[in-house]
């Protein structure tokens, strides 16, 4: 089953045989922050980002490890209807490592302002300005029902940016095929601990700490 190797392997750019997945696979890793856990305040504080990494991250990638050893041994066995039963586990455990691996490059100390290049040019040309795509990404994440992401992603197809919103921890690309460029996490364990239910004002916060260089990377490399 090479469903999580592909999406998720962080130790080899190249595509292994079906076969070599079951054979052996790497697991899965918490990768480490570009930052320290304080580096994010006063937008963002030390408290959630430890645990928001080392224990909400940290068990997604404990949990899809887990799923993907028992559907590995469900391949093996030909039982198809614990194949299916697993498909849940792997799709919310495997699409929150994918999110947040994202989201923790997505921030930045040094982030916050404007985008440049080709990226605040496609903001223009998508939504008029960066003004009105800020207030529509901000509109979209406060209004996500219970838990989920806002999410900035480019329509490859369409060659154009598009915002979306996923509930729970469904990954952008898997569930829609936009590209994401931009997460933007609006469980409450994100924001809690800070600004209690006001989500509001975190997303207010958040944007003081947008990576943007790393953003616009994502979107040079999803034209190519």
């Amino acid at each position: 089953f090479c469903f999580g190797f592909f999406l998720f392997s962080r130790s080899s750019a190249k595509l292994v045989a079906p076969l070599g997945c079951l054979v052996s696979r790497q697991k899965h890793t918490l990768p480490d922050l570009p930052y320290d856990y304080a580096a994010l305040e006063p937008h963002i504080n030390a408290e959630i980002m430890q645990l928001h990494h080392s224990k909400h991250h940290a068990t997604y990638v404990n949990n899809l490890n887990v799923a993907e050893e028992k559907y590995k041994e469900a391949l093996a066995k030909g039982d198809v209807t614990t194949q299916v039963s697993l498909q849940p586990a792997l799709k919310f455990n495997g699409g929150g490592h994918i999110n947040h691996t994202i989201f923790w490059t997505n921030l930045s100390p040094n982030g916050g302002g404007e985008p440049k290049g080709e990226l605040m040019e496609a903001i223009k040309r998508d939504f008029g300005s960066f003004a009105n795509f800020k207030e529509k990404l901000t509109a979209v994440s406060v209004g996500v029902q219970g838990s989920g992401w806002g999410w900035l992603g480019y329509n490859k197809e369409q060659g154009r940016l598009q915002i979306a919103a996923c509930a729970n921890q469904d990954p952008l690309q898997g569930t829609t095929g936009l590209i994401p460029l931009l997460g933007i996490d609006v469980w409450e364990h994100a924001y809690y601990l800070q600004y209690k239910n006001v989500r509001p004002d975190y997303l207010k916060a958040i944007w003081n700490v947008i990576n943007w260089e790393n953003v616009s990377s994502r979107y040079a490399t999803c034209k190519k």
